[in-house]
């Protein structure tokens, strides 16, 4: 009775927070498809290690997401073919436009990819629409924090891609 009750808890949280967990890795790595798999992949370690019951269970799996993608973005063999993919978009866009605007996705993953982890964390939660209070419990810090957190990151991000843009 009591792995039923734990497998049905599982469930809920699952249709609960599945979505969040695939926009949250979607915003790092602009696949849909990979980012369903990063899901996959949080989710059976989430069932592994964590009671959904736990209050910390969500902001666990927000930051296992995070993390997940970025660590995808880092290690990819595979990170040109989706660089140059074609961005969905509107039927006005000409295909410069989508170039212009798959390099500038590029150089924001590379970017990212090249921050301290918890910065770049930090980075993608708040681009994935989590509040301040949301990131705090996902990174385990105070929400008074994350403000300046977010502030730094958000400089470093900016460095980054003015590194990464100078040295195309």
């Amino acid at each position: 009775m009591a792995v039923d009750r734990r497998e049905e808890a599982f469930e809920a949280f699952f249709l609960q927070h599945y979505e969040r967990v695939v926009a949250i890795a979607y915003k790092v790595l602009g696949d849909r498809d990979a980012a369903e798999d990063v899901a996959q992949e949080v989710f059976l370690s989430f069932h592994a290690t964590v009671d959904p019951a736990v209050a910390w269970a969500p902001g666990w799996l927000w930051a296992a997401a995070a993390h997940r993608a970025l660590n995808a973005v880092r290690g990819s063999r595979r990170r040109r073919d989706r660089e140059l993919r074609v961005l969905p978009g509107g039927a006005q866009e000409t295909p410069e436009d989508l170039a212009v605007a798959a390099e500038q996705h590029a150089a924001v993953r590379a970017a990212l990819g090249r921050l301290p982890g918890r910065q770049a964390e930090i980075l993608v939660l708040r681009a994935a629409g989590l509040s301040y209070a949301e990131i705090a419990a996902a990174v385990q810090l105070k929400p008074t924090s994350i403000g300046t957190l977010l502030c730094r990151a958000e400089h470093a991000l900016r460095k980054e891609l003015d590194h990464v843009l100078a040295s195309h």
